[in-house]
């Protein structure tokens, strides 16, 4: 079979009765029983983008993780599928009174698929190279608040903050944390060393990465019961049904077409999961770049945007309209979308205030994944209705992307999908390349961590959202749901992703 993957034999839907049948016409006989067929402990996961490396410490891109946590690295904490914080790589913890020491009580007898054993003075590498001055970590500023780290013991971690910090826990759960042996982090990026259920098996560049199953894994309380497993890379929409449905794949957990879910319904063998994400589709604006510097420049844009036709434009009506950095699965969430709706006679007023009566012209440098291509067609025709010119410049994804515009912020307008759970502090990042800078929204996620209250940092929230939907640093438009596609036999597949993965622990073939 293609990939070298081996799907078990067919038999097992012929019954005995009917084998012994046929053998019997043809003058065949049998001394032993018909031998049923073994379950299949093989899959093949399709994605449609594939990452620039493995190791989900040092890219920020989250198909790193989509391939490897909880598959090869695990972390002191970790998000379970109802996006709870559960204890992983540390058993327990206890939390000072102030809120300034974690204490955590790490488990005994885990290893690294190079043998090498998991205690406090690892913990204690991983995170002093997560915040140190030459961290390349995608989320070092979650690490910032430690102030020192202590190791009494080789189960025993001690985490000293500057201040409370009251996501610490959640964030310990991300990617960007999972637990690196020290003689392995140099090449972790194209052959990752890690704690998890499954080894890595070999990476072909630009077609797939293959894993296997760990002999040795640490957790006896969970039955892994697949041995192998494939993530193969199909960017084309077309490309991603056709393996579908001639069984080269066995899911698409992230369908890229949604045009197409329709042409799965009433499959005999494919199902159709549609679920939620923290994927926030939003139009950035370089806010340091006229006439983007001009707060009703953006608010006109924003009253531009019809919404509901780029939901159904782009893609296909499958879409939760926004109208902040934020989804309806987080906590405080507030509706916002109506703070400015679509109203193009309005949006062409408020930029004749602004001094552009007859609009201006710009460039939106859009990636390749359809979404981005679809949105950026519908809002170059919205602002053509107000007098906007906009052009589309495709740029590749991740790589030219992230040079051009995350690192460089040599942008006018851009789109992504902003795939993080509770990101909207990515507003606060300086620098960042939305080039925002509100010292009234920083201090407003700073009290959010210096509070334990639940209460307290749900109303917090609102006001960051609130701050934002009024602001407009970037275009609100929809938060995009999880089109699934897989096999019906195939179970254990996380329906919803309140992080983005493909964690594979309980996923197997049923008989």
């Amino acid at each position: 079979m293609q990939n070298g993957i081996s799907w078990g034999a067919l038999g097992a839907a012929i019954s005995r009765r009917g084998v012994m049948a046929l053998a019997l016409a043809a003058g065949v006989s049998f001394a032993a029983p018909y031998a049923q067929a073994a379950p299949k402990t093989a899959v093949t996961i399709g994605m449609a983008v594939e990452p620039g490396g493995l190791d989900p410490t040092i890219g920020a891109q989250v198909m790193i993780g989509q391939v490897t946590w909880q598959n090869v690295f695990e972390g002191l904490t970790t998000i379970d599928k109802d996006g709870k914080v559960q204890p992983q790589l540390a058993e327990s913890w206890d939390v000072a009174p102030d809120g300034k020491t974690y204490t955590f009580k790490l488990r005994d007898g885990v290893k690294f698929h190079n043998g090498v054993a998991f205690d406090s003075s690892v913990a204690k590498f991983t995170l002093d190279r997560a915040r140190g001055a030459d961290s390349v970590n995608p989320q070092k500023r979650y690490f910032t608040s430690i102030d020192t780290i202590e190791t009494p013991d080789a189960s025993t971690l001690v985490l000293k903050l500057k201040h409370p910090t009251g996501s610490l826990l959640y964030w310990l759960g991300w990617p960007a944390a999972v637990m690196v042996e020290p003689s392995t982090a140099a090449e972790n990026k194209s052959n990752p060393v890690g704690t998890g259920p499954f080894t890595f098996g070999s990476w072909a560049k630009g077609v797939k990465v293959d894993l296997k199953k760990s002999a040795d894994y640490w957790n006896k309380q969970v039955s892994v019961k697949l041995e192998t497993a494939s993530f193969r890379f199909i960017n084309d929409p077309q490309g991603q049904s056709a393996a579908l449905t001639a069984g080269d794949v066995d899911a698409f957990p992230e369908f890229g077409a949604p045009e197409l879910v329709s042409s799965f319904e009433g499959s005999d063998k494919l199902a159709t999961v549609i679920g939620n994400t923290e994927l926030k589709v939003v139009a950035g604006m370089n806010n340091a770049r006229k006439p983007f510097s001009d707060k009703k420049v953006r608010q006109a844009l924003m009253m531009a945007v019809d919404r509901a036709m780029v939901v159904e434009g782009a893609w296909s009506g499958l879409g939760t309209p926004i109208g902040s950095h934020y989804t309806p699965n987080d906590r405080g969430y507030k509706d916002l979308t109506g703070v400015y709706p679509y109203d193009a006679e309005k949006a062409k007023a408020l930029l004749a205030e602004a001094g552009y009566p007859d609009g201006f012209s710009f460039t939106i440098k859009a990636p390749q994944m359809a979404y981005a291509q679809r949105s950026s067609q519908i809002l170059q025709a919205l602002f053509a209705e107000i007098g906007v010119t906009m052009d589309i410049q495709t740029t590749e994804f991740p790589a030219k992307w992230v040079a051009d515009v995350l690192k460089a912020a040599d942008y006018d307008m851009t789109i992504v999908a902003h795939a993080e759970p509770m990101d909207i502090d990515i507003y606060a990042r300086d620098p960042y390349y939305f080039n925002y800078k509100n010292p009234a929204f920083n201090e407003v996620l700073e009290k959010v961590e210096a509070t334990a209250d639940p209460a307290e940092q749900d109303k917090l929230y609102g006001e960051a959202q609130t701050i934002l939907a009024d602001d407009v640093p970037a275009l609100f438009l929809f938060v995009m749901p999880k089109l699934g596609i897989w096999d019906k036999k195939l179970k254990g597949l996380w329906e919803n992703e309140p992080i983005p993965s493909n964690v594979l622990t309980e996923v197997h073939w049923e008989e």
